[in-house]
């Protein structure tokens, strides 16, 4: 019989349904949302902060509850019980992303007469995302399904990198990942970055995201400043632009004159080390390089900021 399966994380639903599992969930975490269709399976998780306020609402929340060491996922133990899994799906990448291996180990406990597969993903970098594919695949008996999808990512980014990996200079790129305060992109972003054919001038690749300060925006003065908020889409960053742009610093960036500033989906492309991982690469290179990419994610997973809406 084909194993039950609960996923605690957004991208680790979404290489259940990449790999052709989509019939075996019967449950998610609160932020699981890809496919469209999973949103009517049973939610398993709740977070303790509210999401709803200010990039830096938000923050003085995440930063209180970690250091006082509570949590900020919850898992919903009865629920859990009533599905059964076989296999729950969660992570160890980031404490503050989605339910952690931890988390789910003490509600395995109250699981009073279930054992379930716990299959967890800690992606730090690109090959991390594809390892962590492959063992979702293996832990699923979906070997083959994995060795598939592989390959055809690797052939999709494979033909965007050989484009530009050659030029004599590539435009920097700073990648921001929180707004207020600051915080540039790291893990496997500096790689998509590269990859798109530009250069990333914060973050290191598999590396968590470093906080910056805006002296050191302005003095790195990238060619292109994409923004990508944790969790944000590009609604809700336009919400938060104030932020960016009553700074002083801010209409001193070459990337403002030139209008060069981009919203990004981030909650459903660079956020998620997933499937999507692919288009993310390809948003960037839409971002970067117009006249030779259009995959067609403008509009829905990135679009040009203009000075008219400050």
């Amino acid at each position: 019989m084909p194993p039950r399966i609960v996923s605690l994380i957004p991208s680790g639903t979404e290489m259940v349904c990449a790999l052709g599992c989509r019939a075996q969930l019967v449950g998610r975490s609160h932020e699981c949302d890809f496919p469209s269709d999973i949103t009517q399976l049973p939610i398993c998780t709740q977070t303790t902060v509210n999401a709803e306020g200010t990039s830096q609402a938000i923050h003085t929340q995440v930063s209180e509850r970690l250091q006082t060491a509570l949590s900020l996922y919850e898992v919903l133990v009865n629920r859990m019980q009533d599905l059964r899994p076989d296999v729950i799906v969660t992570q160890t990448q980031c404490e503050v992303c989605a339910v952690s291996a931890n988390e789910v180990q003490l509600a395995l406990h109250d699981l009073v007469g279930s054992s379930p597969t716990l299959i967890s993903l800690g992606a730090q970098d690109l090959s991390g995302v594809w390892d962590d594919l492959t063992r979702v695949a293996d832990g699923l008996g979906q070997h083959a399904a994995g060795q598939a999808f592989l390959k055809q990512a690797h052939q999709r980014m494979g033909d965007i990198a050989d484009r530009f990996q050659q030029q004599p200079s590539a435009p920097t790129v700073a990648c921001i990942e929180w707004m207020e305060p600051l915080m540039a992109a790291g893990n496997w972003v500096p790689e998509l970055v590269h990859l798109a054919g530009g250069q990333s001038v914060f973050g290191q690749r598999g590396t968590h995201a470093p906080w910056i300060t805006w002296e050191a925006l302005a003095v790195s003065d990238p060619d292109f400043l994409v923004l990508m908020p944790c969790g944000f889409s590009m609604a809700r960053i336009q919400e938060e632009m104030p932020v960016m742009t009553s700074h002083p610093f801010w209409p001193q960036l070459r990337a403002v004159q030139n209008q060069k500033v981009y919203l990004t989906d981030g909650n459903q492309f660079f956020n998620r080390p997933g499937p999507r991982i692919v288009e993310s690469l390809e948003i960037l290179a839409e971002i970067l390089h117009p006249t030779h990419f259009q995959f067609g994610h403008e509009g829905q997973g990135w679009r040009q900021w203009v000075p008219e809406e400050r």
